[in-house]
């Protein structure tokens, strides 16, 4: 393990995760900087490209993990595509249709009039908004 790995190797261990070298590797990926969205292919492509040596099952299996944990938030834009957002806190997506590009919204650049209330016994956790939008034809 390298020093500037420790303070991944700690996160992973306050989540209850063994920090495993394709853990880290995909971890150093994935919160080395600023917010973003990731696809499970995409985050497979640019760990082969630093020179992780994982498989897309691995990736997958280590996306889920972290989400599971509250690292990453998934979000589903569609049945067959899920991105993976470093920025766990509240707020909502655009999706641009044409390019796959997902871009974060301020919860205060939305405004939700009413929810539904909720079945009995359960209570809403969260609310998840996905605009989609695609260029306009000329």
């Amino acid at each position: 393990m390298q020093r500037s790995d420790a303070p991944l190797t700690e996160i992973l261990k306050r989540h209850g995760m063994r920090p495993t070298r394709q853990r880290l590797a995909l971890a150093k990926l994935l919160f080395a900087g600023a917010n973003r969205h990731v696809s499970a292919e995409n985050l497979h492509e640019e760990a082969l490209r630093a020179g992780a040596r994982v498989s897309l099952a691995t990736v997958y299996n280590t996306l889920n993990q972290f989400t599971a944990v509250g690292l990453l938030r998934e979000v589903t834009v569609d049945s067959n595509r899920s991105y993976f957002d470093t920025n766990t806190t509240d707020h909502h997506h655009l999706y641009f249709q044409d390019t796959g590009r997902l871009e974060d919204l301020l919860p205060s650049a939305v405004r939700i009039g009413r929810l539904p209330d909720p079945p009995e016994g359960t209570t809403i956790s969260r609310v998840d908004l996905v605009i989609r939008v695609t260029a306009r034809p000329d």
